[in-house]
């Protein structure tokens, strides 16, 4: 066969199977040309789910009259002209194929005009790059994307389509996630000439909120915790759900780029190890997060739809969003969640019985001060005994004051505000697993040498990596040494694990080491072994506990970081205010 150069139209079809599989990507391109073009409002409009029409407009900078047919012409933009440029981008497009792409599987219309002209200019195109006729047309300033008829010259591409239903949904759920990421700019859909989206340009922090709970909704705006880091170039704000409102999909996850939506397994694997401590088994945490950082450290032209990205330093990435959501998470206590609010009305409260001091400077002793004697002992009833160890405010009572113990499982506690119950066991587990923990991490990792040393065979590169990564094993409590090409010696293990399969735990860190460059498995392990001596050792059901020992374990509750919900991601307690109390009785109707 005679190798022959493609026509022009069919080279622009076969980049737009590429990037347009359906109306909800060409809207995705043309949104982000208005970003580019600072526009400060986008109006869509969209006829049987994108398929019969999708017409764009923006107020931005416009497009002047002689660059309106480059602009339809493949590897022709504005955004680079270099290698340099393309080292550093700082624009949503860059390739310069979009236009030309779309308006060769349609019939794209794309009008202009620029500031301080009396009128615009509108061209057609139909992905064969000449015969370009320019008309003047009536237009205010900014710019407008026609694209009709979506796969008129190419039916085969319309059968993969679903019904006009699914793919507005799809259209709508684009909108969503762009709107998310520029708080700045007014949009507008409309389906079939009716409005069923408007977000308008929000500049606060109240206002953006809004705009988040309009998009995932109040029920996580309710329950989201605000972040926001800058740390050594890297900036990370945004909202993450509190553990104890997740969902059984990953539908709700929002994570941006230099203002880019993308799916990175990086930035996946760094949002589940910061959650790993605090959720529920097979739940996933929900969150809107945006990450800043120089244009230089990050590849964006790494995926033709551009959405995935390449970090330079991944591993420093990875690191920061851990860090920074779970010191978020750390915080979540009662007193972070209704201290405003306490503030309020603390001044007035006086509690309905008798209660002394002494109650509010009692403490748990969770554990005894060596704690390998616990850890590698039968678990034990760890008992709670009043222990003087800080000074509190007795106006600083978040949990309030423990009224009785229900069906010795839950505390009924007064508060200056309404009531708390708390789940006994529960609380007392995370107190436990997080002093555990806290302990711990100050000791030596403590080996377990194997009665017989267990070879490993791996893979060349394995083997390079774990003889280069023998100190990293050293402090994890492993003995592993390379004895050939491709096998390693497992000479002894942490002791905490020594019931653990050691040839796949050292599997398990290099295939980490390789992915991420990091492993918080081990760690991932040792938590899950704190975790059941602290559930083991923690306060039974129907235990009945007394004025003190509650009391001793509210206080110690609110001093507890991630105290919100136990080690398997339950809530400890939850509260409810007079006015919520009121409503129920109907008090005041």
């Amino acid at each position: 066969m005679s190798i022959h150069i493609l026509p022009i139209q069919l080279v622009n079809q076969i980049a737009a199977g590429e990037v347009i599989d359906r109306p909800a990507s060409i809207v995705k391109e043309l949104v982000e040309n208005c970003f580019d073009a600072q526009a400060k409002q986008i109006i869509i409009y969209i006829e049987q789910g994108g398929l019969r029409l999708i017409r764009i407009s923006d107020d931005g900078v416009g497009i002047e009259k002689e660059d309106l047919p480059l602009a339809l012409s493949r590897h022709a933009t504005s955004k680079i002209s270099s290698l340099e440029d393309l080292e550093h981008v700082t624009s949503m497009g860059f390739r310069g194929e979009a236009l030309a792409s779309m308006s060769s599987v349609a019939k794209l219309t794309l009008t202009s005009r620029i500031e301080n002209t009396s009128h615009g200019w509108s061209v057609c195109s139909d992905g064969a790059e000449q015969f370009f006729d320019i008309q003047p047309a009536a237009h205010p300033k900014g710019t407008t994307v026609e694209v009709r008829d979506l796969f008129y010259n190419t039916p085969a591409r319309r059968k993969f389509l679903k019904s006009e239903k699914t793919e507005f949904s799809h259209i709508e759920m684009a909108i969503k996630r762009m709107a998310l990421s520029r708080f700045a700019l007014g949009f507008s859909l409309f389906n079939q000439q009716k409005e069923v989206l408007k977000f308008p340009p929000a500049f606060n922090l109240a206002q953006q909120e809004h705009r988040v709970m309009s998009i995932c909704g109040e029920n996580f705006i309710d329950n989201a915790l605000h972040l926001d880091f800058e740390i050594s170039g890297f900036s990370l704000n945004g909202w993450i759900s509190v553990p104890t409102f997740s969902r059984s999909q990953t539908d709700m996850q929002f994570f941006y780029v230099n203002g880019r939506l993308v799916k990175d397994k990086s930035m996946s694997h760094a949002i589940k190890q910061a959650y790993s401590d605090v959720l529920f088994q097979g739940r996933h945490p929900t969150f809107v997060l945006f990450l800043t950082l120089n244009p230089e450290e990050v590849d964006v032209n790494a995926h033709p739809a551009k959405l995935e990205v390449r970090f330079r330093e991944t591993r420093a990435v990875h690191d920061f969003i851990v860090s920074c959501v779970k010191r978020t998470l750390a915080n979540v206590r009662p007193a972070i969640s209704n201290y405003n609010e306490l503030l309020k009305s603390e001044s007035e409260f006086k509690p309905t019985q008798d209660f002394s001091p002494r109650y509010q400077q009692q403490s748990l002793e969770i554990l005894e001060p060596k704690i390998y004697q616990t850890l590698y002992s039968e678990p034990k009833e760890i008992s709670i005994d009043n222990k003087e160890v800080f000074d509190t405010n007795p106006n600083r009572m978040i949990l309030g004051y423990a009224i009785t113990h229900l069906h010795g499982i839950y505390i009924l506690s007064e508060t200056a505000t309404g009531m708390v119950l708390v789940d006994t066991h529960a609380a007392h587990e995370r107190i436990t697993y997080e002093r555990l923990k806290q302990q711990y991490a100050t000791g030596k990792i403590a080996t377990q040498p194997l009665l017989l040393p267990m070879k490993i065979t791996v893979t060349k590169s394995e083997a390079e990596l774990a003889e280069n990564s023998e100190h990293f094993f050293t402090e994890l409590g492993f003995e592993l040494n390379r004895i050939a090409p491709e096998t390693l010696l497992l000479r002894a293990q942490p002791a905490l694990l020594q019931d653990s399969n050691g040839e796949q735990l050292v599997r398990d860190v290099l295939a980490d080491l390789l992915e991420h460059e990091e492993s918080y498995r081990i760690q991932g392990e040792y938590n899950e072994v704190l975790a059941k001596i602290a559930c083991y050792g923690s306060v039974r059901a129907h235990r009945i506990l007394t004025q003190d020992e509650m009391n001793a374990l509210l206080r110690e509750l609110e001093q507890t970081e991630r105290g919100g919900q136990c080690n398997h991601g339950r809530p400890t307690w939850i509260s409810l205010s007079t006015s919520e109390l009121d409503k129920f009785f109907l008090r005041g109707q």
